[in-house]
Formats: structure tokens, C-alpha cells, sequence
């Protein structure tokens, strides 16, 4: 089979290096000039880590990050502790690794080019069709970083036995019509200060019943640097950052400080609004991630905000079932992985249907579980409600304390709360 992977992120570099271990043909087509991660600090969970595992990458990870045991969020009027879920013992192999989104993608590049994966610098995907029983793609070059479309660098690639949609929100192949989340939130990259004594192995927030959120994450050590790095993320309306930007830095210091003292040394690294990255989130999810020829994975099927720290792992996840839906169903037997010539395709129809037809209900439940989660917390959390906060600190934060809920809350953010790839493992 000859498979095109849409997007050079971290849903698309692992189902690559995963299908060329199994013998697939890869091509990866990326709008960018040059492969690069977009964002800042995120959390691999327990379920993350074992697909990382499998591709052979966990452990050097485990050598750049920051192992996490503890997610703890307090209200700073009332000082009650509203958000308490512990990994495990300190030390443990039970953790959440925190990392910059370069230091992940960084080593998934890797391992997709030690695979020989094929990437396509420049190429912009414009829309796909189906012609002779292949899937084509539209397109656009841009090796000049010219953005005036014209035909001349608008071309049709292929022929694919399969294409996989991996570009994220802004996809051009995905019919996913997400809702828009009213809270966002800025984030950057920060040193890690000697002074502080705030622990390195958990993430910590702080909240003002839910308009205001400010938080750090410890991520570890980014590629070529020696200096420990942390995440500082402040939650803010998704239309309030226009005017953030014309605002004073030192009058969102003084805010940021007001409500979590302690995080001063952080705050003060930022000291231009460009060190901060607005992120704006949605939310919705495909309920047949897949069509002819054609699959989606990561946020091109389902998007969610960052709330239960699940991204990036959604995205592993449906890379691994994915791949192994394809290994079991739909791999050619006694034939090359190549296409022989572009009038034969490798993958029989039925076959190959079949395989996507098991990635999606692989993925279901677990999808459908933490797309109701975050559904329901993230109001909580981030939102004007007067409401939602006075429930979480005096209702849900208290029944959080109480066995099983701790147990059940632990298994909720490490991703195991369900079968994460049903039937395939």
C-alpha cells in the first residue's frame, strides 16, 4: 500500500514511522518550509508514553522531561484546594511527563526519518478526489514561501491506496464542524528559576473562580539546551487578545502576581507580549472519523480543550490504532508494500474499509469518554459562571476526597479510565 500522511505533527509523524515499520510506502506532506512544532509544554500521560514506548522513543524522552506525580489547583480567595490528583509515589513509575512540544516533535522527526518516511516540504494540501480507485491530492508549492496561489504550483499527487488526514484544526480534508470555546489561553516557555520553591515534579494552577486561571507546568529540557524550562499559561477570553496585546506588560504582571505571588520570578521572564502564544480552543468530534480512502486523526477528528492535559496522547493513540487496524485488516499478503503500477491498487477495497471501520470503533468509547469529560470540567474552570466555580469548591472538590473518587479521577487524567485502543492490543 502507498499511503500519504497530511501533516507533520505529532498524530502524523507517529502513524508514519508506525506503518513503515509494518512495510507501508509513507509520503508526509506539511505546508511548512520546514518541519516544525507549533505550542509549548504539554503532559504525556501514562497512555502516551506506553504508544511512545512502542515506537522506541519513551526512554530518551524520559531523559529531556519532567516526570509530573501531582496536578494540584487552589483558589486563592477562599485558599481551598479545588484540584488534588496524584500519579503515584514521587519517584514512581506512575507519572505524567511534561514536555516541550519541539523536544517531542523533534524526536518523532527522527525516528519517522530513520524509518526513510518521505516529507514533502512546502506542500499544501488543498482538498483531495478519488480517480481510477485511488485517492488524489491537490497540491499548492510554496518553495518560496509565495503566498499568491497560481496554477502553475498547484499539482496532483499520488496515486494513494490511503490518505490520513493529520493537519490539525485548520485541515482542508476534515468535514469536522467544532464548536468554538469562549476561554482560551496564552502560553510560553519559561526558565526554570533557582529561587523558587515551587516543586519541579507537579503541575500547579491557581484559579479566581473561573475567570481567572494562571498555571506552570515543569517540561524538562528543550533540544541543545541545559537550561530546565516550564510552561506559564494564563487563561483568557478567546476575544480578549487584541486588547491584551496594546496593554502595558507590567500591568499584566501586576495581575498575574496579584493572583499567585509565588510566581513572580516566572512572570517576570515574559517581558514582551510575543514570549506568549495565544491559543483558542473548540470543541467537537467526528462520529465516523473516516471515508473512502480517507481517515482522520487527532484534532482533524475530534477537538477538545486542554483541560484533562489529553491532546497530544489522543493523537498517539489514534496513530497506534490506526496503524495496527491497518496491519491486521488490510495489509497486502504475499505482495510488495509498493504499488506495482497505478492502475492496480495493493489494498482491496473491502479490506482496507474494513481496517478503518476497526480504527473507529478501536477509538470510540475512549474518544466519546474524554470529549464528555472535558465537556463537562472545562466550564469549570474557565468560564464567567458564578455558578460552575461555587460547585466545584464546595460540592465536587470535597466528593473528590472520598473513595473511589480519587482513584477514578487519577485514572481520568492518566488516560485509562477505559480501553484506550479496544480490541487491539
Amino acid at each position: 500500500m502507498r499511503i500519504a500522511v497530511v501533516g507533520c505533527g505529532i498524530g502524523g509523524l507517529a502513524v508514519a514511522s508506525f506503518l513503515a515499520d509494518t512495510g507501508y510506502e509513507v509520503d508526509i506532506l506539511d505546508q511548512f518550509t520546514l518541519p516544525a512544532a507549533v505550542g509549548s509544554g504539554l503532559v504525556i500521560q501514562p497512555v502516551g508514553f506506553d504508544v511512545l514506548n512502542k515506537l522506541g522513543i519513551a526512554e530518551e524522552l524520559l531523559e529531556q522531561g519532567a516526570c509530573g506525580y501531582q496536578m494540584l489547583g487552589l483558589e486563592v480567595d477562599s485558599g481551598r484546594t479545588v484540584l488534588d490528583v496524584t500519579y503515584g509515589e514521587i519517584g514512581g513509575d506512575s507519572f505524567g511527563l511534561g514536555i516541550h512540544r519541539a523536544t517531542l516533535f523533534d524526536a518523532l522527526l527522527t525516528a519517522a526519518k530513520q524509518r526513510n518516511v518521505k516529507i514533502h516540504h512546502a506542500s499544501k494540501v488543498l482538498g483531495s478526489e478519488i480517480k481510477d480507485g485511488f485517492r488524489y491530492l491537490n497540491v499548492e508549492h510554496n518553495n518560496n514561501n509565495n503566498e499568491n496561489k497560481n496554477q502553475e504550483n498547484i499539482s496532483q499527487k499520488g496515486p494513494y491506496d490511503l490518505v490520513i488526514d493529520a493537519s490539525g484544526v485548520n485541515s482542508t480534508l476534515s468535514p469536522l464542524k467544532s464548536k468554538e470555546l469562549p476561554f482560551g489561553a496564552i502560553w510560553g516557555t519559561v526558565d526554570w528559576p533557582e529561587e523558587t520553591q515551587l516543586q519541579y515534579n507537579q503541575l500547579e494552577q491557581r484559579y479566581r473562580k473561573a475567570h481567572n486561571m494562571i498555571g506552570i507546568l515543569p517540561i524538562g529540557y528543550m533540544p541543545n539546551d541545559k537550561q530546565a524550562k516550564a510552561t506559564l499559561f494564563w487563561s483568557m477570553p478567546r476575544n480578549n487578545y487584541d486588547h491584551w496585546l496594546k496593554t502595558d506588560i507590567q500591568q499584566w504582571h501586576e495581575e498575574a502576581e496579584a493572583l499567585w505571588p509565588e510566581l513572580a520570578p516566572f512572570v517576570r521572564q515574559i517581558t514582551h507580549h510575543s514570549q506568549m502564544t495565544m491559543a483558542r480552543y473548540s470543541h467537537g468530534q467526528l462520529l465516523k472519523p473516516y471515508a473512502e480512502q480517507l481517515v482522520f486523526i487527532g484534532d482533524s477528528a475530534h477537538r477538545a480543550s486542554p483541560q484533562l492535559g489529553q491532546g497530544a496522547n489522543m493523537a498517539l493513540l489514534d496513530a497506534y490504532a490506526l496503524a495496527t487496524s491497518l496491519k491486521k485488516f488490510a495489509l497486502p499478503q504475499n505482495s510488495s508494500h509498493l504499488c506495482s503500477s497505478p492502475q492496480t491498487s495493493s489494498a482491496q477495497p473491502a479490506s482496507l474499509n474494513k481496517a478503518l471501520k476497526a480504527y473507529a470503533t478501536a477509538r470510540r468509547n475512549h474518544v466519546m469518554i474524554y470529549q464528555t469529560m472535558s465537556w463537562a470540567f472545562t466550564p469549570m474552570y474557565q468560564s464567567n459562571s458564578k455558578l460552575l466555580p461555587f460547585l466545584r469548591d464546595r460540592l465536587f472538590a470535597p466528593m473528590s476526597k472520598v473513595p473511589p473518587v480519587p482513584k477514578i479521577l487519577t485514572s481520568l487524567v492518566k488516560g485509562t479510565m477505559v480501553d484506550a485502543c479496544k480490541g487491539l492490543k
